[in-house]
């Protein structure tokens, strides 16, 4: 028997079977909730991101490698401005929930700059950690792009979809740096050494 309590449906205690997780008093009771709670996840992600980037160009010496991510910095500036878009159009206030993941992420990207030298192989080591987050933001922005499909919110989608499509294309053009140069002229050093 459900009862409603101030919009959320509730359900009789069930009993929690030995190794599965408990949920937290306020877990998400419906897709919309966890949409809207992924929504401020990513938000975080992406304003976290825009900080994140800078700190990459100003590593990297690769000048199509730089180009790549000063041209990533705009976008996802434009990201960020998206999802406020995406809050406004399903009536919340656009607010960020600290990401783990994508915070786990940048400082792996901090990590490889510490571990190698500046050059190539920073640049590859950059490109490899720049993947790592574009394939996250992928992953986010299409499963939130099918959330919001399956929740009729038609104009989410679009914004959501547009952005999905910005992030393949940034990944595809760090595979074309790494490919075309700088994983060659990467190998190249120990080649010489």
């Amino acid at each position: 028997m459900k009862t409603t309590d101030s919009k959320k449906e509730t359900t009789p205690k069930q009993t929690v079977k030995r190794g599965v997780t408990k949920p937290k008093s306020n877990a998400a009771a419906g897709l919309t909730e966890l949409f809207e709670e992924s929504l401020k996840d990513l938000y975080w992600a992406e304003k976290a991101l825009t900080k994140a980037l800078p700190t990459m160009a100003k590593n990297a010496t690769s000048d199509e490698l730089i180009k790549a991510i000063n041209s990533h910095l705009v976008e996802t500036e434009e990201h960020v401005t998206r999802l406020e878009k995406v809050f406004e159009l399903i009536g919340k206030k656009a607010t960020a929930k600290k990401c783990d993941a994508m915070e786990g992420l940048i400082e792996e990207g901090k990590g490889i700059l510490e571990e190698t030298e500046i050059g190539v192989v920073r640049d590859a080591g950059i490109i490899a950690a720049s993947q790592k987050i574009e394939h996250y933001e992928i992953a986010t922005y299409g499963t939130l792009r099918q959330f919001a499909e399956t929740l009729g919110y038609d104009e989410a989608v679009t914004l959501l979809e547009q952005t999905l499509d910005e992030e393949k294309g940034a990944d595809k053009l760090l595979t074309e740096v790494a490919v075309s140069a700088v994983n060659l002229e990467a190998a190249e050093i120990e080649m010489e050494e």
